[in-house]
């Protein structure tokens, strides 16, 4: 019983100290838009489908002691036999506020967790942008971030031969 009380009071900090993780969205927003119609107005007549290629990428960067930036790159580029339709580029970010968590879990968290939770505003904001340049907005698919973050971080122990989550 006594091992009992001595295992609780050492867990409990005796200066009022908060050392649990804590993480928090402070802020998200459009940080760059770009929409281009090279071919208006003919566009509009065309009678091809465009071929439709989506790319993405996320930027992780430290803005303060205790805040970090994610950014989210999508760019989209509408190309149909007779030219480009339109090109789309959105960096949507997005800040966190992060206390006591462990630096191992800060680069999984940026690279697949925060991405994931701004990244149905991020597809609002582009849908939002391709419909108001005049065609049929695009609704992207989900990503799953984090099984994106384990397979570059299985590519890395690869060619680095460092364990995973070491990248």
């Amino acid at each position: 019983m006594a091992d009992e009380a001595d295992t609780i009071q050492t867990n409990v900090t005796g200066n009022g100290a908060d050392t649990a993780p804590q993480i928090a969205l402070i802020s998200q927003y459009v940080k760059d838009l770009s929409f281009e119609n090279p071919n208006a107005p003919g566009v509009y007549q065309w009678q091809d489908q465009p071929q439709i290629d989506v790319q993405f990428n996320i930027g992780a960067d430290r803005v303060g002691d205790e805040v970090l930036e994610i950014a989210l790159k999508i760019e989209v580029k509408a190309v149909a036999p007779q030219g480009t339709a339109f090109a789309a580029e959105l960096v949507y970010a997005a800040l966190f506020g992060m206390r006591n968590v462990p630096e191992d879990q800060i680069q999984p968290f940026m690279l697949a967790e925060a991405p994931r939770l701004v990244f149905p505003f991020a597809r609002r904001v582009l849908a939002d942008a391709i419909r108001d340049g005049g065609f049929p907005p695009l609704l992207l698919d989900p990503i799953d971030f984090g099984a994106l973050y384990l397979q570059q971080a299985e590519q890395m122990q690869v060619t680095t031969g460092e364990p995973a989550g070491h990248a």
